[in-house]
């Protein structure tokens, strides 16, 4: 029987409900989902440390068995190639998605065309949901509690006192 691995790569700051949701459809597809959270980030001051976004990660997935968390620096397709991952997933809200996934696949192919790219959408009530939203909202005193686990709502609030 064969055993398939997904990776789901992002940097996640914060993880929120949409987040949580495409790891749970990758779970109807995958035995197993590694969540990867990357190091390095295009943003020049990520809100939370990758130990955060990684312990936020554990607590949201702890009852869905397959899921696993994990951190990675450099090319994610070198990630998955090492962890035995066949395939990245990666969620697609809105069409502006697409072009940005869409351009990140094919050169993904180009450096490792053994790893498929699989693209999902999430749930249409988290389909708006953008972690760089979030934290607008939040910088804005504005309460982000229904689109984010509990652990990272405390979090948010601590840091905007």
């Amino acid at each position: 029987m064969r055993h398939t691995k997904g990776v789901y790569p992002g940097t996640f700051d914060p993880v929120t409900y949409g987040h949580i949701d495409l790891i749970k459809r990758a779970l109807g597809i995958f035995d197993e989902v590694v969540v990867a959270v990357a190091h390095h980030s295009t943003e020049k001051s990520p809100l939370f440390t990758v130990k955060e976004r990684v312990d936020f990660l554990k607590e949201a997935t702890r009852g869905l068995p397959g899921v696993t968390v994990s951190e990675f620096e450099g090319l994610i397709v070198e990630y998955a190639r090492k962890i035995g991952a066949s395939a990245m997933i990666r969620g697609v809200r809105m069409i502006s998605d697409f072009e940005y996934e869409f351009q990140m696949a094919l050169t993904n192919r180009k450096l490792a065309d053994d790893v498929e790219t699989l693209f999902l959408m999430p749930h249409e009530s988290y389909s708006y949901l953008s972690s760089r939203l979030i934290k607008e909202i939040a910088r804005l005193r504005g309460d982000v509690s229904a689109f984010v686990p509990g652990p990272v709502w405390n979090a948010i609030q601590k840091k905007f006192k």
